[in-house]
C-alpha cells in the first residue's frame, strides 16, 4: 500500500486547509485511516482516525471542534479539514492506514503504512 499526502502550506492563524491522503495499491476499505504529524523537536502525535467505513471517528482532545477526517472509499482517499488553525498546529502531517479495519487506534507503531507528510505552516 502506497499512501500520498498533500495540501498542505502556508495559512494564517484562523483560517483553513484540507489535506488529503490518496492510496494505491491495496482495497482501501479494508483499512482504518488515521492522521498523526510532528512538530519539530517534538514526537509524532495522533490527530484523528478514521474506521474502515467513515461511520466512526476519533479526535485529539487538541483538534476536536475544529478538525474533521473523512473518507471516500470510491476515490480511495482520506482526508483531513483543518479549521481555525492555530501556530501550534504547524507540524508536518502524515496519514496512516491500519489493517485493522474497524480499530481507530490512537498509537503511531500500531499502523502498517505511512504517508510521506505534508507541511502546515501557521502564520501569526
Amino acid at each position: 500500500v502506497q499512501l500520498q499526502a498533500y495540501g498542505g502550506g502556508l495559512v494564517q492563524a484562523g483560517g483553513s486547509l484540507r489535506l488529503s491522503c490518496a492510496a494505491s495499491g491495496g482495497t482501501f476499505s479494508n483499512y482504518a485511516m488515521a492522521w498523526f504529524r510532528q512538530a519539530p523537536g517534538k514526537e509524532r502525535e495522533f490527530v484523528a482516525a478514521i474506521n474502515w467505513s467513515g461511520s466512526s471517528t476519533v479526535y485529539a482532545d487538541s483538534v476536536k471542534g475544529r478538525f474533521t477526517i473523512s473518507r471516500d472509499n470510491a476515490k480511495n482517499t482520506v482526508y483531513l479539514q483543518m479549521n481555525s488553525l492555530k501556530s501550534e498546529d504547524m507540524a508536518v502531517y502524515y496519514c496512516a492506514a491500519d489493517l485493522r479495519p474497524a480499530v481507530r487506534s490512537v498509537i503511531p507503531s500500531e499502523y502498517e503504512y505511512w504517508g510521506q507528510g505534508t507541511l502546515v505552516t501557521v502564520s501569526s
